[in-house]
C-alpha cells in the first residue's frame, strides 16, 4: 500500500511537471522550502502558485522502544498574494509503527493537523543586511486524523534570514519558536543551511538545526541534500540526516517542486 501510494505521487509529480515548464522561466528559478529544515526568506512570486511535495522516512529510538515514520505526503503549497505577501498551506499524511524490541506494537496513520501560515517580506539583502522575512503557522487539529489529532492548537513562527556569500553560495539560518498542541511548553528553534551550487542545475546544502525546549533537553540534527533544477520552475531533491544528541536515527526524504501561474 506505501509503494501503491508513493507511485501515485510520483505519476502527479511527472504531470505536473510536464505542465510547469510550460510557465514563464523570467522569475529566474524558484526558491524552495524544502528539503531541509531552513525555510527560505524569499516569497513565490505574485500571482504564482508553488506546491512542495515529497516522501520522507524517520526512525526514532530510545531502549528497546522504536519508531518509524512514513510520511507519504510531505505537501507545502505556496502562493504569491502580495510581493510582500505570501500564503501557506500544508497538510501531510502519516503511516507509523511502534515498536519493542522489534515487535509491532502499534501502527497509526492519517492525516496531521492541517497547517495555515503566512510568509511576509521584511529586508531585501543590502550589503552586509540579509534578505529577512517572517513565517508564522497555526496547526488545526480538528482537522487531524484521529491517530494524529491534538486537543489545541499549535503555534509556530521564526524569522528567515538569507546571505549571498558568491554566485554559487550562500548561507541561511532560522530562529523561532513553537507551541505543539497539547504541549503548553515553548521550544525555541534554530537552524543554519550553507548552500552551494555546482552548476547551474545542481546543488547541495549541509545544515545544522534543532530546538530547546523550555523544560527538556535540547535536541541537535543535522541533515545534507542535494538539489537539480529540471527547469527554472521545476526542482527534485533528496536528503539524508540523523541526530547529534539521542532521537532521530536515520531521515531519508525525497520530493519534486513545481511553480505555475495562476491565470
Amino acid at each position: 500500500m506505501k509503494i501503491r501510494r508513493l507511485l501515485t505521487i510520483c505519476f502527479l509529480a511527472i504531470t505536473y511537471m510536464a505542465t510547469a515548464q510550460e510557465t514563464n522561466e523570467t522569475l529566474g528559478p524558484l526558491v524552495t522550502d524544502r528539503p531541509d529544515q531552513t525555510e527560505a526568506s524569499t516569497l513565490v512570486p505574485v500571482g504564482f502558485i508553488q506546491i512542495e511535495t515529497g516522501a520522507a522516512f524517520e526512525t526514532f529510538k530510545n531502549g528497546s522502544i522504536e519508531t518509524e515514520d512514513f510520511t507519504i505526503n510531505t505537501t507545502l503549497i505556496r502562493f504569491g498574494l502580495l510581493e510582500s505577501l505570501e500564503l501557506r498551506l500544508g497538510w501531510d499524511v502519516v503511516d507509523g509503527t511502534l515498536k519493542n524490541n522489534g515487535n509491532t506494537v502499534d501502527v497509526t496513520s492519517g492525516f496531521s493537523p492541517l497547517l495555515l501560515g503566512v510568509k511576509l517580506a521584511i529586508t531585501e539583502e543590502k550589503g552586509a543586511l540579509p534578505e529577512i522575512g517572517f513565517i508564522g503557522h497555526v496547526n488545526l487539529p480538528f482537522l487531524a486524523s484521529s491517530d494524529y489529532k491534538p486537543e489545541t492548537t499549535g503555534v509556530d513562527f521564526r524569522f528567515a534570514f538569507t546571505h549571498t556569500l558568491s554566485e554559487r553560495s550562500s548561507l541561511a539560518y532560522n530562529i523561532g519558536a513553537a507551541w505543539e498542541g497539547d504541549n503548553p511548553e515553548a521550544s525555541y528553534i534554530y537552524t543554519i543551511a550553507y548552500g552551494y551550487s555546482f552548476t547551474d542545475k545542481f546543488g547541495a546544502y549541509a545544515e545544522l538545526y534543532g530546538d530547546f525546549p523550555e523544560n527538556s533537553m535540547a535536541n541537535h540534527l543535522w541533515d545534507a541534500g542535494v538539489t537539480y533544477l529540471i527547469s527554472d520552475n521545476v526542482q527534485l531533491d533528496a536528503t539524508v540526516g540523523t541526530s547529534i544528541t539521542e532521537g532521530q536515527d536515520l531521515l531519508i526524504s525525497g520530493g519534486v517542486s513545481f511553480r505555475l501561474p495562476t491565470k
